[in-house]
């Protein structure tokens, strides 16, 4: 249970990224929403989810993760009620954006509560992979499960089958899960005093709060900017420039360059970045085929998805493998490739199994990467990373691909590959270098 509860709840918040977009036709003839509203229910949540990550990430390691938890799944399952009740779309907007809220502090905790759970060996390796499992499969699982909500019962459950879920997990959590935030160096000074018995430290307390109010909007522009909006990438630009000048001076950073600054940090999360922002574009461009061209109804269109869940959960339960991240990435580039020849059922049907097994592959290698590199004390703010770096990754995706169709997301994907087999090459071809000094005999 302290690795399947988070589990659960992550794979509910990124369902809730694809599971909408399906239903979306649906929505608008019940609601009577107009084409720029209707955007706005899906570009909304991933839009407040993306910008309160890292703050929620560094809330949860200052106030405790397992209370982070909790409270983000009451927030989003609350929410999640407010939208299936809604009887507009104003109030529909609302709850995608506290459900946006919720989830953001969901995730980063839920992350960071499994890997204290399992804090090193295969073990860990293994909670990874469940968790992988659990964040790709919910939002390959958005478009099979959309579809048949919203084709068979009505939209509205779309939104109330998170509700049940959200209020199990909610009252589980302080029965199962232990307790973890970071350890701030200055309470280990003040727990040594001879006064520490006597008066509690404040610094555990302290939150870099206009940083965390900078990084949210900042983050929260970047992501509007790449969804369509070019005009906010100029206030993205103010809010991220002002950003950097406020965390020189703070005292207690929320974006500390201990772990900014790291390769080992950054790499994993550009992978993170890469794999969101060719699987969504691809997945949503099928759907949008098998819809619109070929005339399938959305529960139909969301029959074809579980071959792709399926193989995303399975590479992802074989944990982190060498290799996997060039050889995931290379699988999902030849099936956007294979789409791009011919999109018809059959090739997408191989196609998905082919890019799901690299996705789960590359997915789990990256997350077991990105939180290994920091220590335990920052495992909410890597996790959030991950979490920041994968919603960039499908806004841009999105934005990007979207008119350019598959061919341009399996160039992106096929560029890491691409370059670890030339490098490999260009070693084989070089000469062995000789010492200037040999060694005297």
């Amino acid at each position: 249970m302290k690795v399947g509860l988070p589990c659960v709840a992550q794979f509910v918040i990124v369902l809730d990224v694809t599971i909408v977009a399906i239903a979306l036709p649906v929505v608008q003839d019940d609601l009577g929403l107009s084409e720029l509203v209707l955007g706005w229910v899906v570009t909304v949540y991933p839009l407040v989810f993306g910008g309160c990550l890292l703050a929620a990430g560094r809330i949860a390691d200052r106030y405790g993760r397992r209370l982070t938890f909790t409270a983000g799944l009451w927030v989003f399952g609350g929410a999640s009620l407010l939208c299936a009740l809604a009887p507009s779309g104003a109030l529909l907007l609302t709850g995608r954006a506290l459900q946006g809220v919720g989830a953001a502090l969901v995730s980063p905790a839920a992350l960071a509560l499994v890997t204290a759970a399992r804090p090193s060996g295969r073990a860990r390796g293994r909670a990874l992979g469940w968790w992988t499992a659990a964040a790709a499969g919910g939002g390959a699982s958005g478009w099979v499960l959309g579809g048949l909500l919203s084709g068979w019962l009505d939209w509205r459950w779309v939104f109330l089958v998170n509700v049940p879920v959200c209020l199990v997990a909610a009252l589980l959590a302080p029965r199962v899960l232990e307790e973890s935030r970071a350890a701030d160096p200055r309470d280990e000074e003040d727990a040594a005093s001879p006064h520490a018995a006597t008066a509690a430290s404040p610094h555990a307390a302290s939150l870099d709060l206009p940083g965390a109010v900078l990084v949210t909007t900042g983050l929260g522009a970047l992501v509007l900017a790449l969804s369509g909006y070019p005009l906010a990438l100029v206030l993205a630009a103010v809010l991220l420039a002002a950003l950097f000048f406020v965390e020189r001076r703070a005292a207690n950073p929320l974006l500390d360059r201990r772990v900014l600054g790291r390769r080992a940090v950054l790499s994993p999360n550009a992978v993170a970045a890469v794999l969101t922002a060719t699987t969504t574009p691809i997945a949503l461009l099928c759907v949008l085929h098998v819809q619109q061209d070929l005339g399938l109804s959305p529960a139909t269109a969301g029959l074809l998805f579980p071959p792709f869940n399926l193989a995303v959960i399975g590479a992802s339960l074989l944990g982190p493998r060498r290799g996997a991240i060039p050889g995931g990435l290379a699988a999902i580039g030849a099936g956007g490739l294979a789409l791009a020849i011919s999109p018809a059922i059959p090739v997408m049907l191989v196609a998905f199994v082919v890019m799901g097994a690299g996705l789960g592959l590359a997915s789990v290698a990256s997350t077991a990467q990105g939180t290994a590199a920091v220590d335990a004390s920052d495992q909410g703010l890597a996790s959030a990373l991950l979490a920041t770096s994968a919603q960039l990754g499908t806004a841009f995706g999105l934005a990007l691909f979207l008119p350019l169709g598959f061919v341009g997301a399996a160039v992106l994907a096929l560029m890491l590959p691409a370059r670890t087999v030339l490098r490999a090459v260009a070693r084989r071809a070089a000469p062995p270098t000789r010492s200037p000094h040999p060694r005297a005999r």
